[in-house]
């Protein structure tokens, strides 16, 4: 706190480099910032991207998560993701299902589709 002098809830978009300044952050309060950092964790930690209209998965976690959700729109159809982690592991899937049809195909991707369904994507890491 004492070095960094700002905001501790937001993210800032420069961390200062310069003697006398270093490890001091700058211009808090920026919406690019924000949105890299919700990117970010997106695609890098629940693993989720979008590409070509497949949905690929593929998380890394901390091993202590025990599970997350994510509801994805598409169109208008919506995905209502789950993923378990009952082994207690960081990546890799171990089983996945979508609307109860085993997807063994990997890494796991699943093609979108704007139908107006509701669509239940099942996700065990293991």
């Amino acid at each position: 706190m004492h070095r960094y002098k700002v905001e501790p809830y937001v993210v800032a978009a420069d961390v200062y480099a310069a003697p006398g300044h270093v490890g001091r952050g700058g211009w808090t309060w920026y919406t690019g910032s924000a949105g890299w950092m919700q990117r970010a964790g997106i695609e890098s930690i629940l693993g989720l991207r979008i590409e070509s209209g497949a949905l690929h998965l593929d998380p890394c976690i901390p091993a202590s998560w025990p599970r997350f959700e994510i509801t994805l729109r598409h169109g208008a159809s919506r995905y209502e993701i789950a993923v378990e982690n009952p082994d207690g592991v960081q990546r890799g899937v171990a089983a996945a299902e979508l609307d109860g049809a085993s997807i063994a195909e990997r890494p796991l991707s699943v093609l979108l589709t704007d139908d107006g369904e509701v669509h239940r994507l099942y996700v065990r890491l293991g």
